[in-house]
């Protein structure tokens, strides 16, 4: 979901929140709510699973929390400050204001990934694919091994950083390879995968436009951002 939408959803996200936010904002659940009752620990759980929807979508950190705080309680009691048309002009306000910040990362990035990939292209043993991919071949496997096509699943290991070492997924670190369609990754594996052979190991180093480019999977990966990984390819079946 692009921060234009989220943005979009602010208004049913404020609403439900307004239906858990009958205490005062200085409440501490810890110490003056009795989390032994059955009552509390629902009204508990819905204000965390709304409160936690909140933080993802980048809403509490680009607002000030008390006056939301306010705008809730107002709302519950029947006391609302802005009319209709002020509250609307403000939403719009802070749609356009996200829209930016959201160009704004993405240009960031962009630049920043193209950056590290031109520097990294000039570092010895890393080869720089037509089309932007680039690898560096840590193991050789056994000569005549099988590579996989398009249409084999193969058996392999993986851990995968953002440029700066930040690790964002590692079958390596579970301790259990993964099984998975050569077609069914990003464009960045589709392509290695198909030139390496079983027992290689290469470390790729992924343009965004063959990752997940602005449509971000999870908060872990920043949109447009070039990723790290290094592959084994153990077998392909």
């Amino acid at each position: 979901m692009t921060i234009l939408q989220r943005a979009g959803r602010i208004t049913l996200a404020v609403a439900a929140f307004g239906l858990v936010s009958t205490g005062s904002s200085q409440v501490s659940a810890q110490s003056d709510i009795d989390l032994t009752d059955a009552g509390n620990q629902i009204g508990y759980a819905i204000g965390v699973n709304i409160g936690q929807n909140l933080q993802q979508q980048q809403i509490i950190s680009n607002i000030d929390f008390d006056a939301f705080v306010a705008g809730m309680r107002d709302a519950v009691e029947g006391n609302v400050q802005m009319d209709d048309q002020q509250m609307m002009t403000a939403l719009q306000t802070f749609t356009q204001q996200m829209e930016a910040a959201q160009q704004n990362e993405l240009a960031a990035n962009q630049a920043a990934s193209e950056e590290f990939l031109a520097q990294n292209g000039q570092r010895d043993g890393v080869v720089t694919l037509d089309s932007g991919l680039q690898y560096l071949v840590l193991v050789e496997g056994p000569a005549g091994g099988t590579s996989p096509t398009t249409s084999d699943s193969v058996l392999a290991h993986y851990h995968g950083t953002l440029p700066d070492g930040t690790v964002f997924d590692s079958s390596v670190d579970r301790g259990e390879p993964a099984t998975f369609g050569v077609s069914q990754v990003i464009a960045g594996w589709t392509e290695a995968l198909q030139l390496m052979s079983e027992g290689d190991k290469w470390r790729l180093f992924i343009p965004p436009g063959m990752a997940y480019g602005e449509a971000s999977p999870t908060p872990a990966i920043p949109p447009n951002s070039a990723l790290v990984f290094d592959v084994e390819l153990l077998e392909v079946q």
